[in-house]
């Protein structure tokens, strides 16, 4: 490596040198033993411009092993590159690419600062998992750790050591796009979930199959008004506390090295320019020492909200507020020095996010060895290796949630059997690798079709029925449904008379649902529900294979069609997955994370609401109650339904005691059967409501879930523990604490089919 010129500090005593390597000579030093004596030492060798450069983050702008950009905005981003002022890059990958800019970081730059690469890695990089809200239908921690853990180890080895991943947004609301990325609508089980994710992108950082997890979006974005995505949340602090901050706090406890905060306002302020969330509360009250990144331009984006008259203004506001790195904005590399200079920014809010930076790259390994991701070889054996897709397979089967089996039509006959298989979604091999998986290639999904021809004893045919079309450009997507083309119905409904038994697949294109595509209607998207009713008139044998990115309302097929398989978006394995559960070599055990509604007319709708003043009438003729007059309340299928080729049967459920008091506990215990020859899983779920509070509490809240196996007959006594922690929530009193008052439990195999018992909690 290149040297430049050394000067040595009369003040160090010749100890600190000025060396493009010098980071990495302090970081070997015995001088400094912890990692934040050797992050100081560097910070005593930055200039001010120094350390705002570790602020900012540049997208990937030109061919890195092509010939420097001579003009343009990738020209200067280059010279940025080059002269420090750049701490990290994003959609970089591929360890030729990586190696490329890390080694002018390193090797040109006077500090030889290494940067990050960060990748949006949400569920896989090109061998895709099911997308997050079908990995938390598992309800399996251990297998959604395990599949972040592959999508770290393939993004690690093409040079990616940061992903903007998990989202942990709590959403209650079908219609935001973005509901496909997140665990669901509970705070309990979207808190357990991050901290899996977590675990399993970061592992141990030493190695070179980890990254840097990231928790996002800090906050309130999946409750945006409408479920319009970008769109104002207004929330009062219980909802905020209860319901929205408890995923973030966790993954706090995790260890998550990053957050990034939210493009929405939050209550009239814009999260990116919020110092209550990110200075009060998440580096305050939280003790958080990463760092936090804005989400895409999310700093000049509060100019258009009103709330920055200028770049400049938006600069000094999200610093300020605890925004460390300037993603894609440019607002800090161009403003920050300026600020300074006039007193609206103070050189500790710039000295404090470049310290948390420096330290996370610490973290990672990268002073030590710049260069730990780029090993081509090893990016060639490990991309695609089969242990990644028998992984995936794995977590794509524990997705899938079996809604409705009627008269056992489920599983199939693996011969004998006439099958008619009729959606365009049944033939696509793009579509299951879902939204979110910018590096996988189109076309590298196995499809329904595929899956279900290895089942060779049946004769299967296929008719396509009707499009569900989607376009794409270079990194965003554009949805071209053709709405009103019938003209394949008339194959489609040939070929359901000629079978047995049909199977459709139905529903949104993997490119339908993510970032930008919120609905309005939540139904089948063109023509399906046409083709779904056609093919019912000739063959009621139908077996509805959904594939989706979010709850959708389908009241019509849930009471006519007599078996319903939700199979999500479940990634490069998926036509697998599907036809192992349809023939039962794999016997479902899905739960919903997210309640799926009747009517669109019902969103937002969520299990664990309040119960109003007014929740039913004792006059059968009244209409003065809180309920429609042309739809139930309730909903379509609950949050935590799901059925199984098993039958599981709920009895005795006991109380070791019906009081307790602080310190103490109480066990609850359920004797669960499986009555049936079939053996299978179950997800015994937990649930408690606070009769009295100080704020008005859920009629229901899940607080405990195992995943329970048994064999054909077989019983189990599943005991849960209740304590102080698992009753306190944020009070009136503006804290976390359990209140004394009657709760009721509830044990069940959903949030709407639960055994019931009561006990007391005091304080004494």
């Amino acid at each position: 490596m290149k040297k430049k010129p050394i000067y040595y500090s009369l003040i160090l005593l010749l100890l600190l040198s000025f060396a493009c390597n010098a980071p990495k000579r302090v970081m070997a030093s015995k001088e400094f033993d912890s990692i934040d004596q050797k992050v100081d030492s560097v910070m005593q060798l930055m200039t001010l411009e120094e350390k705002i450069g570790q602020l900012n983050q540049y997208n990937g702008f030109w061919d890195v092993t092509g010939p420097a950009p001579k003009e343009g905005q990738a020209a200067k981003k280059y010279e940025d590159l080059k002269n420090g002022l750049v701490g990290s890059m994003l959609n970089v990958k591929g360890v030729k690419d990586v190696y490329a800019l890390q080694k002018i970081a390193v090797e040109q730059t006077r500090l030889g600062i290494p940067l990050l690469f960060g990748f949006d890695v949400v569920h896989g990089y090109k061998t895709i998992s099911p997308i997050p809200l079908a990995e938390a239908a598992s309800w399996d921690l251990e297998a959604i750790k395990k599949s972040a853990a592959i999508a770290a180890e393939e993004s690690a080895a093409v040079g990616i050591n940061w992903t903007f991943a998990p989202m942990v947004d709590i959403s209650r609301d079908a219609r935001w796009g973005r509901s496909m990325e997140g665990a669901g609508e509970d705070p309990y089980l979207g808190s357990l979930i991050a901290i899996a994710r977590i675990e399993g992108f970061q592992g141990d950082l030493s190695s070179n199959k980890s990254i840097l997890a990231c928790a996002k979006h800090f906050a309130g974005y999946g409750f945006a008004e409408s479920g319009r995505d970008y769109n104002t949340v207004f929330v009062s602090d219980e909802i905020l506390h209860n319901v929205i901050l408890p995923p973030f706090k966790a993954s706090v406890a995790a260890g998550v090295k990053t957050f990034m905060n939210s493009f929405n306002d939050l209550n009239g302020i814009p999260a990116t320019g919020s110092a209550f969330l990110q200075r009060d509360l998440l580096k305050e009250d939280w003790k958080f020492d990463g760092f936090v990144v804005s989400d895409w331009g999310s700093i000049n984006e509060m100019i258009p909200h009103g709330y920055a008259k200028d770049s400049k203004q938006a600069a000094e506001i999200a610093i300020n507020a605890g925004s460390d790195m300037d993603m894609e904005s440019y607002a800090y590399v161009a403003h920050l020095r300026t600020l300074v200079e006039e007193g609206k920014v103070a050189v500790a809010h710039i000295d404090d996010a470049a310290r948390r930076i420096l330290r996370t790259k610490f973290e990672l390994g990268l002073f030590e060895n710049p260069y730990k991701y780029c090993d081509e070889a090893y990016e060639k054996a490990t991309v695609g290796k089969p242990d990644f897709h028998e992984g995936v397979l794995d977590m794509a089967k524990k997705s899938i949630v079996l809604l409705k089996n009627e008269s056992h039509l489920l599983p199939l006959k693996k011969s004998g059997q006439k099958i008619a298989l009729i959606g365009a979604l049944a033939n696509d091999k793009t579509s299951p690798l879902g939204s979110w998986r910018i590096a996988a290639d189109d076309n590298t999904a196995v499809s329904v079709l595929e899956g279900m021809q290895k089942y060779p004893n049946n004769e299967l045919l296929y008719a396509k029925g009707a499009d569900v079309a989607v376009g794409r450009t270079q990194f965003m997507w554009e949805t071209k449904i053709n709405m009103t083309d019938t003209s394949g119905f008339a194959e489609a409904i040939e070929t359901a008379k000629k079978a047995d038994v049909v199977v459709m697949v139905l529903g949104e294109h993997g490119l339908q649902s993510g970032e930008g595509r919120s609905r309005a209607d939540l139904g089948l998207p063109g023509v399906q529900q046409q083709l779904l009713e056609a093919v019912a008139e000739v063959n009621p044998n139908i077996v509805l294979v959904l594939t989706n990115g979010r709850p959708l309302a389908i009241p019509w097929a849930a009471e006519n069609i007599p078996a319903i398989v939700e199979a999500w978006h479940l990634g490069t394995q998926s036509g697998n997955a599907i036809a192992q559960v349809l023939y039962g070599d794999y016997n479902p055990s899905g739960k919903l994370p997210m309640t799926f509604p009747r009517n669109i007319g019902q969103v937002p709708i969520y299990y664990n609401h309040k119960n109003t003043g007014r929740p039913v009438m004792n006059e059968p003729e009244s209409v003065f109650w809180s309920h429609y007059i042309d739809e139930k309340n309730t909903p379509l299928y609950a949050f935590g339904h799901g059925l199984s080729y098993s039958k599981f049967e709920y009895t005795d459920l006991k109380l070791s005691s019906t009081t307790f008091s602080k310190n103490g506990s109480i066990q609850v215990s359920v004797t669960l059967k499986n009555n049936s020859n079939v053996p299978g899983k179950e997800v015994v779920q937990l649930y408690i409501r606070d009769l009295v509070g100080s704020y008005i509490r859920p009629v229901k809240e899940l607080k405990g879930f195992e995943l329970v196996s048994l064999a054909a007959n077989e019983t189990k006594t599943i005991t849960f523990t209740i304590d102080e922690s698992t009753l306190a929530f944020y009070t009136a009193n503006n804290r976390w604490e359990a209140e004394e008052g009657e709760f009721t439990v509830f044990v069940g195999g959903s949030s709407d089919q639960n055994l019931t018992s009561n006990f007391q909690y005091t304080n004494n």
